[in-house]
């Protein structure tokens, strides 16, 4: 239950405007033969964007379902449609359960529906919700519909809703019922029936998607949308839909599919880089290898202590004085008493749910607060004064990254896991990091991670090279002259990145010695390939 309050409450899943609902929105209005439902048909309509309401058609105008009152308290009630959908923000949509026939139903259905009418029990989002109900009445059916059990069990594990329990109504639905389909209902009068929706803009759905970042969460709102997509998609075969919407409709699900299929390729990549936002369309710029680069990433040591090792030589300490903490243990039964914590509810007390009779009386002593629950006391001490130091790195970076043409390969591979290792740590601790990336005299190209603040740009800028000579002494005067010059670059470190094939003359290595002096700034460089050099003017060298 407190998995699927916490999908309903993810400002994620509430903020999405687009994709395959409102594509079926569109095509369900226009394209599609609208239905009246008949006694015992299940209808649902969407409340928001991934929550729906389910009841049952009983006759006359009139739909059984539970209606919420006051705290976590429901009850059975019949109720015209414009009552049924009125806490929907997303239209005047009621979807019918059909074959391909028309609309299904099941006297038994709409006699047990009408029957339950004035009950009254707890409601919870997925325990004794509004679809376990209309399943329930479902359920009562006098026939059982010529389903196979390979439709049984795709449709339990590949459910087109992440909302367990309406999946689960439509397969009751599908099982007991033959609904196959689910259509609109055509149940407003002329003068209060909405205009169609327009046809949806295609590209903008499929964008949308294509640039969102993708994470745990993010992902299985795509893979909802591919399973919808295919199970509708399904659904249509057999309908008059004009073939220009079904290629549409077909591209948006490939859509789908090879954003899914590209972060299963990218998934441990995307791990050891938590903190980037990386997109599909981030991702598919990039001609990168994502396995190799998270390996390179997650396994090499040397790259998360150099990582952590920059802008070391500018710790700062606060001291922060605390005097008389109390801290109070409970962790003694002192006796029983009655409250809402459930943690210390009495074995007796939970018995109750075990029977289906006194399971009410359950969650009625729990909304009063009147559980039997243990009284636990302890003891409370104080600590005397104490003094902490905290520790805290305020370095920037500015990194110079060799392109040239011996560095291409596995040693790009290894500067470009390094280099998004550290902007992943800097980021955290809201450092800057400049990056120089140089070839040959000339050759020179710059990225801040400041101006643009995200992994996915780097990425994208590490894909540039020159591929030609080296010039080593442009890219170390620059870096120079951006701690000399920029304030956010002031106590910088210099990270120089290349194939340890360095050569400075004589007088640019003295003047970069006196200026790393004047600056108070260190540089290290990191070999990606070749064997350890020693040089003049690096602090500390790292073979990677």
């Amino acid at each position: 239950m407190f998995a699927a309050i916490s999908k309903l409450l993810n400002p994620f899943t509430a903020a999405i405007p687009t994709g395959i609902k409102a594509i079926k929105y569109f095509m369900d209005s226009t394209l599609r033969d609208k239905v009246t439902p008949v006694a015992g048909s299940v209808l649902y309509c969407d409340l928001w964007v991934a929550v729906e309401h389910s009841g049952i058609y009983v006759g006359d105008g009139n739909i059984s379902n539970i209606e919420v009152e006051g705290m976590a308290e429901s009850a059975v009630r019949r109720c015209s449609p414009a009552s049924f959908i009125s806490k929907s923000t997303l239209g005047r949509k009621i979807y019918v359960s059909c074959n391909k026939y028309g609309a299904v139903g099941d006297n038994n259905v709409a006699d047990y529906a009408n029957d339950q009418v004035g009950e009254r029990s707890f409601y919870g989002l997925v325990l004794k919700n509004c679809h376990q109900f209309s399943q329930k009445c479902v359920e009562k059916s006098s026939q059982v519909a010529n389903s196979s059990w390979l439709d049984v069990a795709s449709d339990m594990f590949t459910p087109d809703t992440w909302e367990p329990t309406i999946g689960l109504l439509k397969q009751a639905a599908r099982i007991n019922l033959g609904a196959t389909k689910w259509r609109l209902w055509d149940w407003q009068n002329d003068k209060n029936k909405e205009s169609p929706p327009p046809e949806p803009d295609w590209q903008a759905h499929n964008d949308y998607f294509k640039n969102l970042p993708l994470n745990a969460e993010s992902i299985q709102q795509i893979q909802q949308q591919l399973a919808e997509t295919q199970a509708y998609e399904q659904e249509i075969a057999d309908e008059n839909i004009p073939e220009n919407i079904r290629k549409k409709l077909a591209n948006f699900r490939i859509v789908m599919q090879d954003i899914a299929n590209t972060y299963e390729k990218a998934k441990g990549f995307l791990a050891a880089c938590p903190d980037a936002k990386f997109s599909y369309a981030d991702l598919k710029a990039c001609n990168e290898d994502f396995s190799a680069l998270a390996n390179a990433l997650q396994n090499n040591h040397k790259i998360k202590e150099l990582a952590h090792k920059m802008g070391r030589a500018y710790i700062s300490e606060e001291r922060k004085k605390q005097t008389k903490i109390p801290q109070a243990s409970k962790s003694e039964v002192h006796g029983t008493h009655r409250s809402d914590d459930v943690m210390r509810v009495l074995p007796s007390e939970l018995l109750n749910l075990e029977d289906e009779t006194l399971e009410m009386l359950f969650y009625a002593r729990l909304l009063e607060k009147q559980l039997l629950t243990y009284e636990l006391q302890g003891t409370t001490h104080v600590i005397g004064e104490t003094t902490e130091t905290h520790q805290q790195r305020t370095g920037p970076v500015v990194a110079c990254l060799d392109s040239s043409g011996s560095m291409q390969g596995q040693p790009m591979l290894k500067a470009k896991a390094l280099l998004l290792a550290i902007a992943n740590i800097l980021q955290k601790e809201n450092r800057s990091l400049h990056i120089l990336l140089f070839g040959a005299s000339g050759e020179l190209r710059e990225f801040s991670m400041l101006a643009n603040n995200e992994s996915a740009g780097l990425l994208k800028f590490l894909q540039q090279g020159f591929g030609g000579g080296t010039d080593f002494e442009t890219p170390l005067q620059r870096a120079l002259d951006i701690i000399a010059s920029q304030k956010d670059y002031q106590k910088a470190d210099i990270l120089m990145i290349g194939d340890g094939d360095c050569q400075l003359s004589p007088t640019f290595a003295n003047r970069l010695s006196t200026q790393k002096q004047v600056l108070d700034c260190m540089v290290y460089s990191v070999l990606c390939a070749g064997t350890r050099i020693k040089d003049d003017f690096s602090d500390e060298v790292v073979v990677l």
